[in-house]
């Protein structure tokens, strides 16, 4: 049954009218699945991670009578095969995948919607194609570049110390100077006794500080999508998302026509305000809403509402 228990400022909770996996290449499978109203206005959900795959509250944000939404699991997460795989896993191949779903499904032109690595790919694409772009609707703003890996990787210890200190204190003394690639090194390891605890520790890391009030006792599962979440997610960082820096924000002249809502928490830990901020300054055409009372998570009460108020806001957009 869809499940009612989310807050009432999202749509009611509804089922996709058709589902499947896509083959896209490289030996890479893709689960998409279609909701709302089938002649309704085209929208593609970009989850976050990248890595941690389509959930089906993300169906919420978006009007069931007036949107088809299509929502899918990126390369190697969720529900697509082969799990937490890194193989032919780049910005550029996911750019290619939504491409060969708007074909796929006919659609000329859509809204995007993407929320933190979700933003990252939405403002890719729409570099990359800013004509099958109707608007863009982005939240939790990643920009990547050198400062904000940084800043995930070792600046947090200022506010979430605790947090920070049992993430890093997972790897010995000496591989503290370059957690990222010393954590890179067990999550690749072919043996689940190592690469699993791992990632439920990287995992646990990112949990604990979307959200404005943490959540310490956050579980640390060892499952499949957290190995491809936490797998994936150091692959593009150490990789730089495979995108010279700071090439979103010079890309902007190349989508600013399109109409977009950027929505970013005040205190947001993962993703700092500045990344929207300097989004909107280059783009000042798209509407910047700050969140004062909100961090990281598409799910705190003011993100939420702002973000369906931008999905309403472009529905009935030509």
């Amino acid at each position: 049954m869809p499940d009612q228990s989310l807050p009432a400022d999202l749509y009611p909770a509804i089922e996709p009218y058709q589902s499947g996996m896509f083959p896209v290449g490289d030996g890479h499978r893709i689960y998409y699945e279609l909701c709302g109203n089938p002649k309704g206005k085209p929208v593609v959900f970009l989850h976050g991670g990248p890595g941690s795959g389509s959930q089906p509250e993300h169906r919420r944000f978006f009007d069931p009578k007036r949107y088809r939404i299509l929502l899918f699991d990126q390369r190697g997460c969720g529900r697509s095969t082969p799990i937490a795989s890194i193989e032919n896993n780049t910005t550029q191949h996911l750019i290619r995948d939504i491409e060969a779903l708007r074909e796929k499904l006919g659609v000329k032109r859509w809204v995007v919607f993407g929320g933190s690595w979700g933003s990252t790919l939405g403002l890719a694409y729409a570099m990359a194609h800013p004509e099958a772009c109707t608007a863009l609707v982005l939240r939790g703003i990643w920009l990547c570049r050198k400062a904000d890996l940084q800043w995930w990787l070792y600046g947090v210890r200022s506010i979430f110390t605790e947090f920070w200190d049992e993430f890093a204190n997972y790897l010995p003394a000496a591989g503290r100077g370059d957690i990222l690639e010393n954590y890179f090194k067990l999550l690749i390891h072919p043996d689940p006794a190592v690469h699993m605890p791992a990632a439920a520790n990287w995992k646990t890391y990112e949990s604990r500080i979307a959200s404005l009030i943490p959540k310490p006792g956050a579980e640390k599962s060892q499952s499949p999508r957290t190995l491809a979440m936490s797998r994936i997610e150091a692959h593009y960082m150490r990789n730089a998302v495979f995108l010279p820096e700071n090439a979103l924000i010079e890309a902007v002249p190349r989508f600013r026509h399109v109409p977009g809502v950027i929505v970013h928490g005040r205190y947001d830990v993962i993703c700092p305000a500045e990344n929207a901020v300097a989004l909107s300054r280059a783009w000042p055409e798209a509407q910047l809403t700050i969140v004062p009372d909100a961090g990281h998570s598409a799910m705190e009460p003011g993100i939420r509402s702002a973000l369906v108020a931008a999905t309403d806001q472009f529905a009935d957009l030509d």
